[in-house]
């Protein structure tokens, strides 16, 4: 099934909640416990058995299940769990997938604090991760062994843009038994993994779903029987790590949640733009919607494309000095932040190699091609996309990253 043929905006829309008193918005229950009113609940809750009920907040709370079921619909999965970060959403998956002697075969071009995870944390349990060209099927499956039990990528990767072939890969983790995990967060609605053979599905709701950059969170959409399992109270890793999402937070992002398909909408139609205009500037520009991207064929056969191609590009400006001279300027001319990050209303800018990618060594990121002059942008909500472009040309006639 291709992702144009599931519209996650309309899913979002259809639900409903109401609030305790009537309200449009679900009431928040600012409790971390919750009473029963007979001792036979309580034992059946900690079972498991027990459907409505409620047990700690840890374990789940009514704020986070509203969100949960949305992000579940957005997704097209069962049900959804969701987390206090992107990584709380990320690490107990692997860790409730993975035993002690198993092995995953990952994109080696992965948000560094995954790859980090991966390539330092999980060798502690005897863990062992392959890092491959997700790009290249055979590659992939020439990866896989008896032991292998994941196959994990990102949809776009961080930083490179690199597009995953989910569909491919489903097939090759269906032919050997391995659950498919795919980070889907430079790509909300626009691309829906589930709907194209993927087992599990993550955001960080950090970036764009939340959208404006003042909480962290995490969820994963997945089977009810997986996300019974993370939430296991003997044996989930969710409940027993406790990445726990405060309702408040939840709340928060439920309601930003809702103005989605209009913020990926004009992110994707401004990188878009601004990709275009650089490119045939001569700069070196990385983006999905551009026809020069290896990609791009097989993204745009992937993506729905009422929500474009994403709102995430990289420029090759040559090297780190020039990179950072370009970020500090563009910042003091207001076109936006040198901060890590995407998904604001305002433009982000940062040189991922130092930065979001710095946990990968440096002869592995010239290996994969990220080069110091490499500038990862998160194109912000700006209304006049011309404008916003002439001031960062300009930026870059004063620097020598262009020429007059």
């Amino acid at each position: 099934m291709k992702t144009t043929d599931f519209n996650a905006a309309n899913q979002i829309q259809d639900l409903q909640y109401f609030g305790e008193f009537g309200g449009v918005n679900p009431s928040i229950s600012d409790s971390s416990t919750y009473t029963f009113l007979s001792a036979k609940t309580m034992f059946d809750t900690f079972e498991g058995n027990a459907e409505g009920c409620y047990l700690y907040s840890r374990h789940s709370s009514p704020m986070n299940l509203y969100l949960g079921k949305a992000l579940a619909a957005m997704e097209g999965t069962e049900s959804a769990n969701v987390a206090a970060s992107g990584m709380g959403a990320i690490t107990p998956v692997l860790m409730q997938l993975c035993n002690a002697g198993d092995e995953i075969v990952s994109s080696r071009t992965i948000y560094g604090g995954t790859y980090a995870f991966m390539k330092n944390m999980l060798p502690r349990w005897n863990i062992k991760t392959h890092f491959t060209d997700i790009t290249k099927l055979d590659v992939v499956e020439a990866a896989i062994n008896q032991n292998t039990k994941v196959l994990y990528c990102e949809t776009v990767s961080n930083p490179l843009l690199e597009v995953a072939d989910i569909e491919g890969l489903a097939k090759i983790a269906k032919k050997h038994n391995l659950k498919l995990v795919v980070d889907n967060t430079f790509s909300p609605l626009s691309v829906a993994p589930a709907q194209m053979g993927a087992d599990i599905v993550i955001h960080s709701l950090t970036k764009f779903i939340n959208g404006s950059s003042d909480t962290v969170g995490g969820v994963v959409c997945a089977s009810q029987e997986f996300i019974n399992a993370l939430k296991n109270v003997n044996s989930g890793a969710s409940m027993l790590f406790g990445p726990t999402m405060d309702s408040l937070r939840s709340a928060s992002i439920l309601k930003n949640l809702r103005t989605l398909h209009i913020r990926m909408k004009q992110h994707s139609f401004n990188t878009h733009y601004l990709a275009n205009k650089f490119e045939k500037d001569g700069l070196k520009v990385v983006y999905p919607g551009l026809k020069s991207h290896p990609s791009y064929e097989l993204y745009a056969s992937m993506i729905n494309k009422e929500y474009g191609f994403g709102g995430m590009m990289t420029l090759d400006v040559g090297s780190l000095d020039k990179a950072n001279e370009l970020m500090e300027l563009m910042q003091n001319r207001n076109l936006g932040y040198l901060a890590v990050s995407l998904g604001f209303y305002k433009t982000l800018f940062s040189a991922p190699g130092t930065s979001t990618s710095s946990e990968i060594p440096i002869e592995e990121q010239i290996e994969m091609g990220l080069s110091d002059g490499l500038i990862r942008f998160s194109i912000g909500l700006d209304n006049d996309i011309e404008r916003t472009y002439q001031k960062m040309k300009a930026c870059m006639i004063e620097l020598g990253v262009l020429n007059k």
